[in-house]
């Protein structure tokens, strides 16, 4: 092993001379965390100001490591974990056994207590960084058990040496598909989902899907789980429109009686996205039911549904505490979905309209109002922006949760042109949450409370709820001037009572 450093005086002051090459071994002392999760450092020598700054994957602050330089730039490096030399306090032994090659759980090493450190870290500084608001934000709301929490699995399938089909997830920043029969994060029972399908492939001798030609059948294997209910969708994306011998598959998977719906989604471009738009139903029906408290919901294959259950409706349980609806309100939901927060809120507000773009996502809205005997809600299909400037229907409160990449400004823009008195915002991105709360706050809107939501244990990733509102008026801090010459007095009769002038001036 090649471990390398080199330092000199010059002038009385001791400088790095850092000429480093790939796969160099370099002694770290990790001090903080990136927001995609690596280690930051710099030679341990004493020379932080100095010295190169390394990010490096799999590494806990705290943590003393040797790092092997994966890439160079010239003032930082990408590096991985050698050797653990002294561990972190906060370091501890991944639940998952391929938790370091595979690219989905970032955070493993870390114990669950600094994991939720970092995560409301993380928040705080974008929102000093990006929005330049020093704001107070919440400790985020964690689980009590963070394990097996997902219901929704993706499994991208590839073949081995020997030509059999096996499944796994995508090594970090590659498409090579790392081995595994579970995961630690999904919900518990899908492993023995998974072999079967694998092993009807590799019976039936169905091929499967190669990026590099593009040619081969089967792309993905994707699982659903109501986790109120029970009921499972599996989901085989193929590059066609059929499966040879598809009775063979559903004959294999409906001896498990909670699957209620197999289905055939047809994805024949060349694309890292992993949903085409077309399903098929090959057996029982082409949704399953779960529930978020007392409100049902139909699942359909492309609909959006937070994959915590746990955590959601911790998080829309605050969403709607931030609303603060008392039965009168109007509230539009841009970016609804299938309808959860809508619902959600419907009880306690006097209209609700919701607002998605995907067509299927609004059917089963309008089939989950009808579901909950919801007559308050009204669902419409398009973009957020121009289905809320085209109705112009004023609104008391505005919900939105975008997507990663956050609200357009036209959008941010339209909202406030309709002066809504508060704004709720649920994000994926503490960044673009940010950037966007920025906006708003320009266009007369403080931020009142921020809430972090723990939805993906081991990840980097963070959800938020943020309430923004224009704030009320204290007539006890208001300064005016005007002159009672100005003043049109005619309507009082003798004496005007202090009631009458106060109003009036109001």
């Amino acid at each position: 092993m090649h471990c390398k450093y080199k330092a000199s005086n010059n002038e009385g002051t001791r400088k790095a001379e850092i000429n480093m090459k790939k796969n160099e071994v370099y002694k770290i002392l990790i001090e903080d965390m990136s927001d995609t999760g690596e280690g930051i450092g710099h030679l341990a020598a004493g020379l932080p100001e100095d010295g190169m700054t390394f990010f490096v994957k799999d590494a806990v602050v705290g943590d003393v490591v040797l790092a092997g330089v994966t890439k160079v730039k010239k003032n930082y490096c990408y590096a991985r974990v050698v050797e653990i030399i002294m561990p972190s306090k906060d370091r501890t032994e991944p639940v998952c056994p391929v938790a370091r090659p595979c690219g989905g759980c970032q955070l493993q090493s870390m114990t669950y207590g600094a994991q939720l450190r970092f995560k409301t870290s993380k928040v705080k500084n974008c929102f000093k960084r990006i929005a330049g608001i020093d704001v107070e934000v919440n400790d985020i709301i964690g689980m009590d058990r963070p394990a097996n929490y997902r219901n929704k699995a993706q499994f991208p399938v590839s073949v081995d040496r020997e030509g059999r089909a096996y499944a796994g997830f995508y090594a970090g920043r590659t498409h090579s598909v790392i081995k595994t029969d579970c995961c630690s994060i999904e919900f518990q029972g899908h492993e023995k989902i998974l072999e079967q399908v694998l092993d009807y492939i590799n019976m039936e001798k169905e091929t499967v899907y190669d990026e590099k030609t593009g040619k081969g059948k089967v792309r993905h294997i994707m699982m659903r789980k109501g986790f109120s209910t029970g009921e499972i969708m599996v989901v085989i994306v193929v590059n066609g429109r059929d499966l040879k011998n598809e009775k063979a598959l559903t004959d294999r998977l409906s001896v498990n009686k909670d699957i209620k719906s197999i289905i055939l989604n047809v994805n024949t471009k060349n694309t890292n996205v992993i949903m085409g738009k077309e399903c098929r139903c090959i057996y029982g029906r082409d949704y399953i039911v779960d529930k978020i408290g007392e409100i049902s919901f139909n699942i359909s294959p492309l609909s959006f549904y937070q994959v915590n259950p746990i955590q959601t409706r911790v998080l829309y349980e605050k969403a709607l505490e931030y609303a603060g609806l008392t039965g009168s309100e109007t509230v539009w939901d841009l970016y609804c979905g299938i309808g959860t927060i809508s619902l959600f809120l419907a009880a306690a507000a006097g209209r609700v309209y919701g607002v998605e773009i995907v067509e299927e996502a609004i059917n089963n809205a309008k089939q989950n109002a009808t579901l909950n005997g919801i007559e308050n809600v009204e669902f419409f299909v398009g973009s957020a922006g121009e289905v809320y400037a085209e109705k112009k229907t004023p609104a008391d409160v505005v919900v939105v949760d975008p997507p990663r990449k956050g609200l357009e400004e036209e959008l941010i823009t339209s909202i406030a042109s309709m002066a809504p008195q508060r704004i709720v915002y649920v994000s994926c991105d503490p960044a673009t949450l940010a950037r966007d709360v920025r906006l708003f706050c320009e266009k007369g809107y403080e931020v009142q409370k921020v809430q972090p939501v723990d939805m993906f244990p081991g990840s980097v990733h963070v959800e938020t709820v943020v309430l923004l509102s224009k704030g009320m008026v204290d007539n006890r801090k208001v300064k005016v001037d005007f002159s009672l010459e100005d003043m049109d007095l005619s309507e009082f009769k003798g004496k005007a009572t202090y009631e009458q002038i106060k109003v009036y001036v109001l």
